[in-house]
Formats: structure tokens, C-alpha cells, sequence
């Protein structure tokens, strides 16, 4: 677990400390500065055919949180849509089936200039396949720097109990990830994971795969946890969770830690949509829009 000042050390499973502005101001994160490059490189990794959406929403995210330089890796035969729809990304092309999931062969031929300049690495967002996920990071991660944190969403994240338990290995220490409570279910072998016991269960993972682990409003890292105090049920809604996982790469690239970016990522995905509450009530906004309101609300807690 990262080292941390009082002010920002987490709480005991039945104590979280809340995370607020002022817990925030006291964990400031790394000023961004210079060219794209030293701002921060971030890949994201994704998108079948049926939904390269959450790529572009991933990827704006983490270039509205402050990554300087953005490339995505996308099913072959969406690569050039995604490279129009997101004029700001590098796009390159995965080998895909029939039915246009990603297959993961030859990805780590693919991106391996990517994975090698990349200070922050995200993958899951739009893919749809199990098996061909698990083939994804069992390429990818091989061809990773050892110290790339990396995070992992939706099938990118689920996929892992099937990798080679050496791709599980390379990336301890150095992971984070973003389940929802069916996700982290699946992610631990179990049928279901209650309300009740979303706390227990994300430590139980985060001890499992030693990572930084973020569920619904809680982080873990370490045996300890952080409660996000703010944020609304408008947030579930299509595409937010990769808004929260781009959020937190891009913040990553740009020199945080593991558990600074998730909590950071995840305050700030609550509070930009607590700002559309204004203007859309608490249901009906979207998660593109959530993406707008990115850098407003790090402006308001950051001062850039």
C-alpha cells in the first residue's frame, strides 16, 4: 500500500475514512507539465465491434483527467471509426472473430511500442469475450515495463481468474480494479455479492490479486478503506464505468499512485455528476457527459 500521511490513511471495513475536498486537498495530485509526452501516455485497450463506445468514452476520459498523449487498441474492423470519432488518439487494429470480439492473438506484436512508452495501461472497456480477454492480457502483459500500473475493467477485469497465473503475478502490486458487484463476484468465484458485503468482498480481492480495488463508493488498498461521501443514482447509467476507469488511467499516466488515482477517479466521476443533477435532474444525463464535466471538477479541487 502506498504511504500516506495521516490525513489521507484509510479507515478499518467498518470505519472508511470519507473522502471529501478537504481529504483531497491534503493528497494534491502531481502537477502535470511539458510536452504530451511528459504529461503522462495512456493506452486503453478494447472495444469489440458491437462497442467500441467504451474506448472513446475511456480514452476522453483519461485525456480530460490530464494524460498528455492517448493511443487505443480496438477490434481491426473499427479501428479507423474510432480513430475519426476520437481525432485526439492513435488507434491501432486487433485481430478480432467472426463476430468482431477481440481474440487477442498477436496483440503484444501489435502494441509492443505502445506498451513499452505507455505510463499507464487500461484494459477491458467494449470487449465482450471471455476467452479472448484472457488471451489479451496473457499477450499484453509480457511485453509491459515492470513497473506500468495497469487497470483493469468489465471483461479485462473478469477475464483474469483465466489468464496464466503468471500474467496474475506480473501485475501485482501494480494493479487496479474497477468491478461493479457482479464483476467482483465473478472475480472471486462466488454467485453473487450483496450490498452488505461489497466492503469484505473487494478486500478479499484486492488481498487475492494485490490491487487497488474500487466498487460502487468504496476503495481498498491494503486492508484498508476510503467512502466516496458524494455522488447520485443517475451515475448508473451506460458507459459510466468506463468513464471511472479512463478517469483513473488518466490519472495514472500523469504520476499519481495506484490508490491516489482510483480515489481521486472516482470522487471526482461522483462529483461531475452531482454538477449535472443541475441541469438534468438525478436520472437522464450521460456518461459523455460526465467526461465534459471532468476537468471543471478537478479544477475546483486541484487549481488546474
Amino acid at each position: 500500500m502506498d504511504e500516506l500521511p495521516e490525513a489521507v490513511r484509510g479507515g478499518t471495513p467498518r470505519s472508511p475514512r470519507l473522502v471529501t475536498p478537504h481529504l483531497l486537498a491534503d493528497w494534491p495530485l502531481p502537477e502535470p507539465s511539458g510536452s504530451k509526452y511528459s504529461r503522462g501516455q495512456a493506452l486503453v485497450v478494447g472495444g469489440a465491434r458491437a462497442t467500441p463506445g467504451g474506448v472513446l468514452l475511456a480514452g476522453r476520459a483519461a485525456l480530460r483527467t490530464g494524460a498528455g498523449r492517448l493511443s487505443v487498441a480496438v477490434a481491426e474492423s473499427v479501428a479507423q471509426h474510432v480513430a475519426v470519432a476520437l481525432p485526439e488518439c492513435g488507434a491501432h487494429g486487433l485481430a478480432e472473430d467472426a463476430h468482431g470480439s477481440v481474440t487477442g492473438s498477436g496483440a503484444g506484436r501489435v502494441l509492443g511500442r505502445e506498451l513499452g512508452r505507455a505510463d499507464a495501461v487500461l484494459v477491458g472497456p467494449g470487449l465482450d469475450d471471455a476467452n479472448g480477454t484472457a488471451r489479451l492480457l496473457d499477450e499484453i502483459v509480457p511485453e509491459l515495463p515492470a513497473e506500468t500500473p495497469v487497470v483493469l475493467d468489465a471483461y479485462g477485469l473478469t477475464s483474469l481468474p483465466d489468464a496464466d497465473p503468471a500474467t496474475s503475478r506480473a501485475l501485482r502490486g501494480r494493479l487496479v480494479l474497477t468491478p461493479n458487484a457482479v464483476e467482483l463476484a465473478h472475480l472471486l468465484g462466488r454467485e453473487r455479492v450483496d450490498d452488505g458485503e461489497v466492503v469484505e468482498a473487494s478486500l478479499e480481492a484486492a488481498r487475492r490479486y494485490d490491487a487497488v480495488v474500487g466498487c460502487g463508493t468504496t476503495v481498498v488498498s491494503g486492508g484498508r478503506t476510503w467512502q466516496v461521501t458524494t455522488g447520485d443514482t443517475g451515475l448508473g447509467t451506460s458507459g459510466s464505468g468506463d468513464v471511472v476507469a479512463g478517469a483513473a488511467v488518466g490519472l495514472l499516466s500523469r504520476g499519481a499512485t495506484p490508490l491516489q488515482a482510483l480515489v481521486w477517479a472516482k470522487y471526482v466521476h461522483a462529483a461531475a455528476g452531482d454538477d449535472l443533477v443541475m441541469t438534468f435532474g438525478r436520472v437522464g444525463y450521460l456518461a459523455g457527459e460526465l467526461v465534459d464535466q471532468l476537468p471543471r471538477v478537478l479544477r475546483s479541487l486541484h487549481g488546474n
